[in-house]
């Protein structure tokens, strides 16, 4: 009989899961059969679910339950707190299957290049989104001193960052935020939050919903000024042909046009107002600079020349999202992915044998989570052509021991499917002593300690 086909997947967010899903879909599971193995350089599984999406989010955070049907099968196996290449390499890898895909995601912050940006009191999105979403990794403290804030960008990232900010602590408390973010929240200054595009309301790549959910808090006062509503010929035909950035067009036209009322955390969204740069004192940031835009014909932007200088202690920017450099692997620094052709990794021209991209590693951080599933089956579509036609390595030691027995040789503290459970078990009953669905735990000590009970 021929053995299984071997697989192991790096990165245990939406994108390797789905891979994993692809494959125990395809006619390779039925014969001769898939095994995989995913592996997580974290304690716990579902990336960017767990550590990406905002707490108050719960509708997006409910993706883990399709997830958890994919991690319950017997054919996969889950081996987290592995951190690649330091736990287990490339080599390692091809050494114990026959494919690998790489889907480790993007957690970096995209570089804005304007002048100041490296201040005191100047953030990446990302950092604090890593912060209140409670990831292991990161200090358990954040400056929240500032009384008015900057948010550069008009993505679904900057809007979560801007919602946070704004919100009380209490607001947030029946989510899972851990102690130190509740009490974190609870010291935030902030009652400005202003939110900067440089180009107009139908370029804006919130999601609807999302952006209506500012409007949802009783402390927060949405405020669009009436002059930032404009539109040339490309943004007419862009709200024609896109349904999702009409009804976002929509929603600010009807903001534009409201009165102002007596929220006391007031959130602006400005457009055509392009950030130049972060302003500082003594090394702090005391504003940001914005140069006034105004629309070419096509949608895109062209600066007016008129600047304006807002009051602001702190300024995060939310700019977009930045995979890192895997090693052994090519890497485009300009693009932060992997080069591919249709997830095969490209190295000198050549496909590099056996090895796949999915994900945002694979096409950069743009799309809703949902996207990755196209990723992936257009990864394993390609694996499997390629297994099916003799291109695929030769493992020298396929069998599925083999690998928890060098992870053991490493004294690898891993975890398991079986350890998620405990650490679930574990959040949920802390949860349940606050009268709250669950209580993230932070700490990886912790998290090990209560996947291993």
């Amino acid at each position: 009989m021929p053995r299984p086909l071997r697989v192991a997947i790096v990165g245990a967010g939406p994108a390797g899961i789905y891979a994993a899903d692809a494959l125990l879909k395809s006619e390779a599971a039925a014969e001769p059969g898939v095994s995989i193995d995913i592996f997580e350089r974290l304690p716990a599984p579902f990336g960017l679910i767990r550590y990406g999406v905002a707490p108050d989010h719960p509708r997006i955070k409910g993706i883990v339950t399709a997830l958890h049907q994919v991690l319950d099968k017997p054919q996969i196996r889950l081996f987290g707190n592995v951190d690649y290449p330091n736990d287990i390499g490339l080599d390692d890898l091809r050494a114990f299957y026959d494919a690998v895909i790489f889907s480790t995601g993007a957690n970096a912050d995209r570089a804005l290049g304007i002048p100041g940006i490296d201040l005191d009191g100047s953030y990446g999105a990302a950092d604090f989104v890593s912060w209140y979403d409670g990831h292991p990794d990161v200090a358990r403290t954040w400056p929240l001193e500032a009384e008015k804030v900057a948010v550069l960008g008009v993505g679904n990232v900057a809007l979560d960052v801007a919602r946070i900010l704004a919100k009380t602590a209490d607001e947030l408390l029946p989510t899972e935020i851990p102690p130190n973010v509740y009490d974190g929240l609870a010291a935030n200054k902030a009652v400005e939050v202003h939110v900067f595009g440089r180009r107009g309301p139908a370029q804006a790549k919130f999601s609807p919903m999302e952006l209506r959910e500012l409007d949802h808090s009783p402390t927060i006062e949405v405020i669009v000024y009436p002059e930032d509503i404009d539109y040339d010929e490309g943004s007419i035909a862009t709200r024609r042909a896109n349904k999702q950035a009409d009804m976002v067009a929509k929603t600010l036209e009807n903001w534009a046009i409201r009165d102002i009322g007596g929220r006391p955390h007031k959130l602006f969204l400005h457009f055509f107002e392009s950030p130049v740069e972060v302003v500082g004192e003594d090394g702090k940031v005391v504003g940001v600079r914005t140069e006034r835009t105004q629309l070419d014909g096509t949608g895109n932007v062209t600066g007016t020349g008129e600047m304006h200088t807002w009051d602001v202690q702190a300024v995060y920017r939310a700019v977009g999202y930045l995979s890192e450099e895997l090693p052994k692997l090519p890497f485009d620094f300009g693009t932060g992915t992997v080069p591919h052709e249709g997830g095969r990794v490209i190295e000198g021209g050549e496909h590099l044998r056996s090895t796949y991209v999915t994900g945002w590693i694979k096409r950069g951080p743009v799309g809703l989570i949902g996207h990755t599933k196209g990723d992936a089956n257009e990864t394993v579509a390609h694996l499997l052509d390629d297994h099916s036609n003799g291109r695929l390595h030769t493992p020298a030691a396929p069998g599925p021991e083999a690998v928890v027995a060098f992870l053991d040789s490493g004294n690898v503290r891993y975890t398991t499917w079986e350890g998620w459970h405990h650490l679930d078990e574990a959040e949920r009953a802390l949860g349940a002593a606050e009268g709250r669905e669950r209580v993230k735990i932070v700490d990886r000590e912790g998290m090990l300690r209560a996947s291993e009970a």
